[in-house]
């Protein structure tokens, strides 16, 4: 659909009727698509005035105020009211197209042209956000509302370049639905895959519940790691292997809960094509949903459970054979996990159950640790950074001095913040700290190598992290016969223990 077209399909799932604003020269083919839905146009002198309507159809209706402009002067004369609602706490969302994608920064001459109206309005608002697609139209808009909802409302500006207007593009809408829906979906499914992100931490005993009552198997994403016990139908967090995506694909209801299903979990642009349920706080990361059920996992899901249970299915044809699905996922995991198999397996001995991981983005962590091991991880997802996991456990443990926390990180990522080992050593904190030593940035030489390029700026001298560790306080081990052994140690003593392993390059 178009860009204009997006706006008013979009206002729409959201129960907006009625926009207050003037018409100009670049905001014709919202006022056009807006008209086609039949939103009620409400037209004062000035757009100060606009904006002071939407304001006071806020406080009396309850809903979000919605206020159209053109461009430049249009959304600047609107601003005095933008800022009485930032100061009275009021809903308002402030629409206004902008110069074109392709306009240069300097100064052309273009109608209505501002040096950048997004930065002025942002001044005011709670926030102002420029789109450069039509397919973000929609997910922006929707940001706009769950903001609304979520805590102290403030007037909010979107501005949409002029072009992307009359441009098409793939959009996809707010999706219609909630628990009805959802059981419905589940209760008439062949295979049905769960998976379960960080967003579903208190509501993994529902998720086994939904799981048994629709024989399915539960993925989890590297943030939800640890939400389950060790279980059948525990895959653990497996998102990012083949096997695992094959099977979701085999699914024809996908149930994904509290995660945004990101690239950072999947490693690659999976898509998945069938029915979708998706059950989220923030409506905006269900906006892809077949079925969205925007709420908290821990209340949803054991309402979803309950009502699935509760729901008489028809006969199936026999579901996927789930211990082939176990197996091949399985030995994924092994081949992906096998260079540091005596490692991995001496760290999974050496761990209770509720023990708590704290890994860096090191080879051995993503490609070992997260593959083979099933306990709770706290891992930079995402931004990606380096130097998380030892500050992370230090955090952990003065939250919860008696919960067992390991650390493991590569030597790179170990050196962008190692020098916390002297926080750890003034806290007491019996943290055991297993560095696995390859001489510099193994990814990225392995990157090099593909692309295919001479390795450059990996190969880094690393110290004597033994030595290292025992000028800070704590103490080191190197390349210990009994590393399960040597983590118990750690965890009885009264200081950080860094231990060093080799790691595979």
């Amino acid at each position: 659909m178009t860009g204009a077209t997006a706006v008013a399909a979009t206002l729409a799932a959201h129960g907006v009727d009625t926009v207050f604003g003037i018409p100009g020269t670049h905001n014709l083919a919202l006022y056009d698509a807006l008209a086609r839905q039949g939103t009620r146009l409400v037209t004062p002198r000035h757009e100060q005035g606009a904006g002071y309507a939407a304001d006071g159809y806020a406080r009396i209706s309850g809903r979000p105020g919605v206020v159209l402009t053109t461009t430049g002067p249009g959304i600047l004369n609107a601003i005095a009211a933008a800022g009485q609602a930032y100061s009275d706490s009021i809903p308002l969302l402030l629409i206004s197209p902008g110069v074109p994608t392709t306009h240069p920064r300097r100064s052309t001459g273009y109608l209505h042209e501002t040096k950048n109206q997004s930065a002025a309005m942002d001044a005011v608002c709670a926030w102002s956000h420029r789109v450069t697609t039509v397919a973000e139209i929609s997910s922006a808009l929707a940001a706009a509302f769950t903001f609304f909802a979520a805590g102290r409302p403030r007037p909010v500006h979107i501005e949409i370049p002029a072009d992307l207007l009359d441009a098409e593009g793939e959009v996809t809408l707010p999706g219609r639905g909630g628990l009805p829906e959802a059981a419905a979906a589940l209760a008439g499914a062949r295979r049905v895959g769960i998976v379960l992100g960080g967003g579903a931490r208190n509501a993994g005993e529902a998720a086994l519940r939904l799981a048994e009552a629709v024989d399915a198997l539960i993925v989890t994403t590297i943030n939800g790691t640890g939400i389950l016990p060790t279980h059948a139908r525990n895959l653990g967090p497996g998102l990012f292997l083949k096997a695992t995506q094959a099977w979701l694909n085999s699914c024809d209801v996908l149930v994904a809960v509290g995660t945004e299903l990101a690239p950072s979990d999947l490693w690659t642009d999976f898509v998945y094509e069938g029915t979708l349920i998706r059950v989220d706080v923030d409506p905006a990361q269900t906006t892809d949903a077949t079925i969205p059920i925007t709420a908290r996992a821990e209340t949803a899901l054991p309402a979803l459970a309950t009502l699935v249970a509760n729901t008489v299915r028809p006969d199936h044809a026999p579901r996927t054979d789930l211990a082939e699905v176990v197996r091949r996922i399985g030995e994924e995991r092994a081949a992906l996990s096998a260079p540091w198999r005596a490692e991995l397996e001496a760290i999974a001995r050496a761990l209770p159950d509720h023990a708590v991981i704290a890994a860096d983005n090191s080879m051995f962590c993503y490609y070992g640790a997260l593959a083979a091991l099933p306990h709770r991880f706290l891992f930079p997802t995402g931004f990606g950074t380096l130097g998380y996991a030892l500050p992370a456990a230090v955090g952990a443990k003065v939250a919860n001095p008696d919960l067992p926390v390991c650390v493991l990180a590569g030597d790179g990522a170990l050196q962008f913040s190692v020098q916390e080992l002297a926080t750890a050593v003034e806290l007491g904190l019996n943290l055991p700290i297993v560095v696995a030593v390859n001489g510099g940035y193994g990814e990225i030489r392995a990157e090099m190598a593909a692309r295919p390029m001479a390795p450059v700026a990996v190969d880094l001298h690393g110290p004597d992290f033994v030595q290292l560790a025992r000028a800070f306080g704590a103490r080191g081990v190197a390349c210990p016969h009994d590393l399960a052994g040597e983590i118990g140690a750690a965890f009885a003593a009264d200081r950080p223990t860094v231990i060093v392993i080799q790691e595979q390059s």
